[in-house]
């Protein structure tokens, strides 16, 4: 029986974790530390390196692999970071500075797909539908992204941006992104772009929460409006994904995956869209909370 090492690197913590491999993984040890990467790229990895060294230290194991999680993508040509939220991570030779300074070598994958690796495996993917081959994994938060799990494989694609979901273009008359265009699925179906939303029409600035909840009483038009738009957008987004991939399941994980709305209204918005007379595909909430990103790293190397 062997371990799984695996690291979660966000922007503000830095999480690692030893499993021993089993149906139901055992956690040898889990340990989180401040990522920091507001002081730039030399600080993370020294943090990473920090962070390793005490799980060494506490399992007394060395690792030959470990799987990473990052806020972006490994672009498989020029083997550079790109497309990172944590922007110092951006144009740098994340994994070979890894392999380097940890003595291991290291499979990079971007959070999303960790995301959906570890709920097929271990999470709600495995519990109702099992048999699953083709699984997208939606992140929807302060971001939107997403992965693909084939046959418990993370897709990459060719060029590294296999489920970027949220980078496709919803509203042309939208909200300008980082990456370059207007009215993506991140600017127009995001937390903070719903909040932006509301403002607009109410001239009122109000959390995500507090706009739904005046929503579901009934007495506010503007938080109406912006969530009957939400879920619109959510059914034409989530469109998109079912008729190029048709996956046997989809999870939302994210701050906005616990709205209710997306699972029952969210879902007659997609069959207006869906290019199939019904919907068989599954939308289900999560089962593993913050465990899935650092559960999904180290199920890299499995």
């Amino acid at each position: 029986m062997g371990y799984l090492w695996g690291i979660d690197l966000g922007g503000t913590k830095v999480e690692g974790i030893i499993l021993k491999q089993g149906a139901t993984p055992e956690v040898v040890s889990r340990i989180r530390i401040p990522s920091t990467s507001s002081k730039g790229y030399d600080h993370v990895i020294v943090q990473i390196v920090r962070l390793v060294d005490m799980l060494k230290a506490e399992s007394k194991l060395t690792p030959e692999r470990i799987g990473m999680g990052t806020p972006g993508i490994l672009d498989p040509q020029t083997q550079k970071m790109k497309n990172c939220n944590s922007q110092c991570l951006n144009d740098r030779y994340l994994k070979q500075d890894m392999e380097k300074l940890l003595g291991a070598s290291v499979e990079i994958a971007n959070d999303a797909n960790c995301f959906a690796l570890a709920e097929t495996r271990y999470g709600i993917v495995k519990d109702i539908v099992p048999d699953a081959k083709m699984v997208f994994g939606v992140i929807m938060g302060t971001g939107v992204g997403g992965g693909v799990v084939i046959n418990g494989k993370v897709w990459n694609g060719k060029q590294g941006i296999a489920g970027e979901w949220g980078h496709n273009v919803l509203d042309e008359k939208g909200e300008l992104c980082y990456c370059g265009k207007h009215g993506c699925v991140e600017k127009t179906i995001s937390g903070p772009e719903i909040e932006a939303y509301y403002q607009g029409l109410s001239k009122t600035s109000l959390p995500l929460k507090e706009i739904l909840e005046r929503h579901l009483a009934g007495k506010d038009e503007y938080a109406t409006a912006t969530i009957k738009r939400l879920l619109t957008m959510f059914g034409k987004a989530i469109s998109i994904v079912i008729n190029i991939l048709d996956p046997d399941a989809i999870v939302i994980g994210g701050g906005m995956g616990n709205i209710e709305l997306l699972y029952t209204e969210g879902k007659e918005e997609l069959k207006k869209y869906i290019f199939n007379n019904r919907v068989e595909t599954p939308i289900l909430k999560p089962k593993l909370g913050d465990s899935a990103g650092v559960f999904g790293a180290a199920s890299l190397v499995e």
